[in-house]
C-alpha cells in the first residue's frame, strides 16, 4: 500500500477504492487536520483500516530525536526509504510552536558556513515528505506538549535542508496544502531562500500571503560570492529587485536573515550596508550567531560583538532583532544532526 502523504489529499479515494466516501474523509481528517503518530489512535476507522494503514503512515520514520532547552525544543532526523535524510525542529515558545522544515535531502547551494552545504545535494523532496514534517510535528504535540507553549504547530519556517525555491513544484503543493487542506494560514509560513530570482517571482504570483526571507549574510557581492556561492549567479541587486516585485504584489514585508559569523559579516561596515538595505527594502532583519559546524571554518562571535552590530544596524534606522538561538546543546543548526549521524 502506498504511503498516504506521499497520495494527493484530493486522491485519497484511489488509495482506498473500496472504502466510502465519509470513511475517506475520515482518513484525510486524521492526516491533516487531527494527526497522531499511530493508526491505532485513528479510533473511528475500523481495526481492519488501521491495521492496514499501520507501518505505512509515515513517509520517513524517526532516526534520532534530540532535546533541549528544557523541552522547548526538539530536534528530529528523519530517514526515507531510499537513505535520503532530513531534519526538522520544533521550537517552542509562550505564544507560538515553531517548525523548521527541510525541502531537499542535502543542498546545492554550498553556503560555506552551512553544515548541510558540506554534504552535497541528494534529491528533492516530495510534496507528501515536505508535508508531513508539520503533520508529525502536530502529532508530537499532541502526544507531548511543551511546557508553555500552544500544542499546535501555529509556524512554519523553510529554513531546514535545502533550497525551497530549487524545488519550487514540491514546496508550493506542500505550501497549499498546509493553508488550504490543514487549515494553516499563510501568513504563519515563511520561505527562505539564499536568492533564486525566478522563483521568488513565481511565489509572488501565488495566492497566498506567505512572507518570504532573504538569507543574505554579507551586504556586498563580493563577500557574499564567498559565503553563497549561488550570488554569482544572482547578485544582489537582482535578488533586491525580486524582493521588491514580491513585496508590491504581496504587500507583505521581507525578512532579511543574517547568520552572523566572527570576523566574516560582523564589522560595523556590514552592520551600516545592511541597513542600508533594510531600509531600502522596508525589511526586517534578523540575526543569529552562528552555530559552529565540525564542517565549517566560521565561528560564532562574542556576546559583546553581535550586540554591538544589532546595535550599529538599528542605530542607522533599521528595524534589527537579535533572534533566540535554541538548541545549541543538540546540533539544532541545520545539518548538525546529520552531521553527527554520519561520523
Amino acid at each position: 500500500m502506498i504511503v498516504p502523504y506521499l497520495v494527493a489529499p484530493e486522491a485519497l479515494e484511489e488509495l482506498l477504492p473500496d472504502q466510502p466516501r465519509y470513511r475517506v474523509e475520515q482518513l484525510r481528517q486524521w492526516l491533516y487536520r487531527h494527526p497522531v503518530l499511530t493508526t491505532a489512535e485513528m479510533t473511528n476507522l475500523p481495526k481492519s483500516l488501521r491495521a492496514e494503514l499501520a507501518g505505512r503512515l509515515w513517509p520517513m520514520q524517526v532516526e534520532a530525536q534530540q532535546t533541549g532547552d528544557g523541552g522547548r525544543t526538539v530536534k528530529w532526523l528523519f530517514r526515507a526509504p531510499d537513505g535520503a535524510a532530513v531534519e526538522a525542529v520544533l521550537m517552542g515558545y509562550p505564544r507560538r510552536t515553531t517548525l523548521c522544515i527541510s525541502s531537499q535531502a542535502g543542498c546545492a547551494m554550498r553556503c560555506t558556513f552551512c553544515a548541510t552545504g558540506q554534504f552535497g545535494f541528494e534529491r528533492h523532496l516530495a510534496p507528501g515528505e515536505i508535508f508531513a514534517q508539520v503533520a508529525y510535528a502536530n502529532a508530537h504535540l499532541r502526544a507531548h506538549p511543551m511546557p508553555d507553549s500552544p500544542a499546535r504547530v501555529g509556524n512554519v519556517v523553510f529554513m531546514g535542508m535545502g533550497e525551497p525555491l530549487a524545488n519550487y513544484d514540491s514546496v508550493r503543493e506542500a505550501i497549499r496544502r498546509m493553508i488550504e487542506v490543514a487549515g494553516m494560514s499563510g501568513r504563519s509560513i515563511t520561505v527562505s531562500t539564499v536568492g533564486i530570482t525566478p522563483g521568488i517571482d513565481r511565489l509572488a504570483a501565488e495566492p497566498w500571503p506567505v512572507t518570504l526571507a532573504l538569507s543574505l549574510h554579507a551586504a556586498d557581492d563580493h563577500l557574499r560570492e564567498q559565503l553563497v556561492p549561488q550570488n554569482r549567479r544572482y547578485p544582489i541587486d537582482d535578488l533586491l529587485a525580486a524582493a521588491q516585485r514580491f513585496q508590491r504584489g504581496h504587500g507583505r514585508r521581507v525578512t532579511l536573515e543574517w547568520t552572523l559569523m566572527a570576523d566574516v559579516n560582523d564589522s560595523a561596515d556590514q552592520a551600516r550596508s545592511l541597513a542600508a538595505i533594510a531600509l531600502e527594502l522596508g525589511a526586517h532583519v534578523n540575526v543569529i550567531p552562528m552555530n559552529p559546524t565540525p564542517l565549517a571554518p566560521q565561528q560564532r562571535p562574542s556576546p559583546e560583538r553581535t550586540r554591538r552590530f544589532v546595535d550599529e544596524v538599528n542605530r542607522h534606522g533599521a528595524t534589527c532583532t537579535l533572534r533566540d538561538t535554541r538548541g545549541t546543546e543538540i546540533d539544532a543548526a541545520c545539518g548538525q544532526l546529520r552531521v553527527r549521524a554520519a561520523t
